[in-house]
């Protein structure tokens, strides 16, 4: 019988001080492990910081991107882009105007930057897009997004 209290004992002894020991380890001396994003935030040669997430890494990029953009002498630009593999495949069709033949244009494209792709072989327009959430943004000469009311009608969908 003793056996069995001196046994019994031991156990919530040692269970106890287990608890006890798991509820204790963060004192005043003791780090807190909470982690902070600046933490993780890295550090580039200059000592800027930079976010490692872009378009480029993040998305999946690849997949046909529609929509009809905006046209000056036109109804509007119908325009289809496959992406896959660094290379392009761009259809256009005017509509409203001419006999609705369809343009097709291949090559390669490059990052430009992060979020930001470039159509090779593209001379007289621009050809600069910018990658989004199943979205590319079609750029204007200069790179930059169109703005104004317009600008809803620039971005091509997944």
């Amino acid at each position: 019988m003793i056996k069995k209290i001196l046994t019994l004992s031991m156990i919530s002894f040692l269970l106890w001080s287990c608890n006890n020991t798991t509820n204790t380890s963060k004192d005043a001396n003791s780090a807190d492990t909470t982690d902070t994003l600046e933490e993780y935030v890295p550090i580039d040669a200059t000592g800027d910081t930079t976010d490692m997430h872009n378009a480029r890494n993040s998305l999946d990029v690849e997949g046909t991107y529609k929509g009809v953009l905006p046209c000056a002498d036109c109804e509007g630009i119908e325009t289809e882009i496959e992406l896959k593999d660094s290379v392009y495949i761009k259809r256009t069709k005017y509509l409203g105007k001419g006999d609705g033949k369809v343009d097709e244009e291949k090559g390669s494209f490059e990052w430009v930057d992060g979020s930001t792709i470039e159509l090779e072989g593209i001379e007289g327009a621009s050809n600069k897009y910018f990658v989004g959430e199943n979205t590319l943004t079609h750029l204007d000469m200069e790179g930059n997004k169109v703005t104004g009311e317009l600008a809803d009608h620039y971005i091509l969908k997944k």
